[in-house]
């Protein structure tokens, strides 16, 4: 499909650039197959039924950008994949003067050589310690890695909060799994009233989201590979849901890309554990999923063309036309949306 078909305008003051206190008061907007309405995060329990199942991810995100140098020239990393305990593959600017063996100095002795450039842009890093140490010395010299539609992607000690879910458990991504941060221990207590339960999967997210689609024609678009857990628990779970009758609400983008990379044609949910590149645009046979719950999205952006397949693209042109016209926030720290697919089960 034509890219531009996916374009919008997008006033940038419709942009949040923090959180709403509480974050379950944020606006919801929900889109169905006969009408588009307009509710609250925290109506969700009066919005689902018992028996439902949310499918949240549980990836917490580290300070992944880093500033260092490389003798006397200041570069600028961001960190988008683990390949190893001490390697990652990263985005650096000016990346173009990085040479393989070039050395780059952080603080306190903390520093990577590199060891690839790579054809897509990104750089392999190996840096000079791994693990925990690696991660304590991110903690201590990282900023959170926001999007650059955020206060410039400039962060704050305010984000090393506000950019985490009340799920984040297993740290790996270096952006938020964002329609979770909408969550408060309140909302979740009344959803398990209501009888909605919840279950969790890890799909770390990479910079690679915040990349645009720089090809005219989804076709020759070639997505950043992320990788992701679902283990045979939490499969379990979903598969009893679904064969009891219940709905699985996929909370976010990237539960939904884990959940149908991990799905059998017949829309049973296999563990999974490894990468996914899939890029899911109208046309995709949706098989483990049957309500989304996500966040507003770029124009042109792999996350706007996986909500117009699953919602479709007219109805989708429809409903964000109605959010830029009644001043819904858009977004990583902006509003939400409930949909339905495109033909409701």
């Amino acid at each position: 499909m034509r890219v531009d078909v996916f374009d919008f305008e997008l006033p940038p003051d419709r942009i949040a650039q923090r959180p709403v206190e509480p974050r379950d008061a944020a606006r919801l907007l929900r889109v169905t197959d006969g009408a588009i309405t307009d509710r609250h995060v925290r109506d969700l329990p009066d919005l689902l039924s018992p028996g439902d199942l949310l499918v949240f991810n549980d990836t917490r995100v580290v300070p992944a950008r880093l500033i260092g140098r490389r003798g006397e020239a200041t570069v600028s990393i961001t960190l988008h994949q683990a390949l190893a305990l001490d390697t990652w593959l990263v985005f650096a600017k000016p990346g173009k003067r990085l040479r393989i063996g070039d050395h780059v100095a952080f603080a306190d002795g903390f520093s990577a050589e590199v060891l690839e450039k790579r054809a897509a842009g990104d750089i392999m890093l190996r840096f000079d310690r791994g693990g925990a140490a690696l991660m304590t010395a991110l903690h201590q010299h990282g900023r959170i890695p926001l999007p650059p539609y955020i206060r410039g992607g400039i962060a704050d000690e305010r984000d090393r909060t506000d950019y985490q879910t009340l799920f984040a458990r297993q740290e790996g991504a270096v952006a938020a799994p964002t329609a979770a941060l909408h969550f408060t221990d309140t909302l979740m207590a009344a959803l398990t009233d209501r009888g909605i339960g919840s279950t969790l999967l890890t799909l770390h997210v990479g910079a690679g989201t915040f990349l645009p689609v720089k090809v005219d024609d989804t076709d020759d678009h070639v997505m950043h590979e992320e990788l992701g857990v679902l283990t045979a628990e939490t499969a379990d779970r979903i598969n009893r849901t679904r064969a009891a009758g219940g709905r699985i609400v996929a909370v976010g983008t990237t539960s939904l890309r884990l959940l149908e990379s991990a799905a059998a044609t017949d829309g049973t949910v296999r563990p999974f554990e490894g990468g996914t590149r899939l890029f899911i645009t109208p046309g995709y046979r949706f098989k483990a999923v049957d309500r989304l719950m996500t966040n507003f999205h770029l124009p042109k952006s792999t996350l706007f063309m996986l909500v117009s397949a699953f919602a479709g693209l007219e109805r989708m042109r429809a409903a964000y036309d109605r959010a830029r016209e009644t001043g819904y926030r858009f977004y990583s720290y902006g509003d939400s949306s409930l949909l339905d697919p495109e033909t409701s089960p």
